[in-house]
């Protein structure tokens, strides 16, 4: 037999034999493994319920179900998507494509029909801020199964925008930022009243993110929040991106931090799918 004392296994990273084991099991415990009963424990209102998540790409899966467990405690969470997609959407973006792929519509479509046909969920949510424009397709898509779809992202806008005043937009992705922006202008005309509105791109947080450097990332978030307070003047910020929810992890009570509410679809989204799904008995 092979001393794996004598013989350190190459792992990604340079992570050692035990760290390697603390990952696995660390994101065992957020992510679960795929099973089809209830989940064992949670809310009694929320168990026995289970909730499509149609994700960007699969790294996202993390966040989402990290964020799910933590407000939709005893939901089944079931997950699509996968890197391509992403990849593609950013080979465009690239390209000065303004519009989605639509390969990657065709995509979204066929796997919200696998969240409905063979993972039976009771509603989809779409956590990619990028995809949210493929919500009208998926939601016609999905409408004979009499299944509802949710943008993860709307909630977060709707609190933006009733929050009222200047909304500073904040995105780490290039892609992500024209979508974001037409969301938000979408959800306050839905009010019938103008969004005041200021944005920044900090693809510093984005490639910070990229080398695992999450307390980085969220530095480079908090110090442009700061810089922006003193030439924008923003009553209230959105964080374009799933991704960027883990900022919380940082700043847990950021109207503290900084004086002026910080809104993340981590925690919007999530909170508003919660009382949709309590809503149901």
């Amino acid at each position: 037999m092979t001393n794996l004392s004598n013989n350190p296994l190459e792992l990604p990273g340079n992570l050692s034999t035990a760290e390697a084991m603390r990952l696995f099991s660390d994101y065992l415990r957020v992510t679960g493994v795929a099973h089809t009963g209830p989940e064992p424990h949670g809310d009694p209102g929320l168990v026995g319920k289970r909730l499509g998540l149609l994700n960007g790409s699969s790294w996202i899966t993390l966040w989402a179900n990290y964020f799910g467990r933590m407000y939709l405690p005893g939901v089944h969470l079931v997950n699509a998507g996968n890197e391509a997609v992403q990849v593609n959407f950013m080979q465009a973006h690239t390209a000065g494509l303004t519009e989605l792929p639509q390969a990657n519509l065709a995509a979204f479509k066929r796997y919200a029909l696998d969240l409905v046909e063979l993972g039976d969920v009771q509603a989809v949510l779409i956590t990619c801020s990028t995809m949210n424009r493929a919500y009208p397709l998926v939601r016609a898509l999905l409408q004979p199964y009499g299944i509802p779809v949710f943008q993860i992202d709307r909630p977060m806008m709707k609190r933006a925008v009733e929050h009222g005043g200047r909304i500073l937009v904040l995105a780490t992705h290039g892609p992500t930022v024209e979508s974001t922006q037409a969301l938000l202008r979408e959800v306050a005309a839905g009010t019938g009243q103008p969004v005041n509105m200021t944005g920044a791109l900090v693809e510093g947080a984005w490639e910070a993110l990229a080398r695992g450097d999450i307390e980085e990332h969220n530095l480079i978030l908090a110090q442009t929040i700061c810089e922006r307070m003193k030439t924008d003047h923003p009553d209230c910020v959105v964080l374009a991106q799933l991704s960027m929810s883990i900022f919380l992890l940082s700043y847990p009570d950021p109207e503290n931090q900084f004086g002026i509410p910080v809104f993340t679809s981590g925690q919007c989204g999530f909170e508003a799918m919660r009382e949709y799904l309590l809503s149901k008995g």
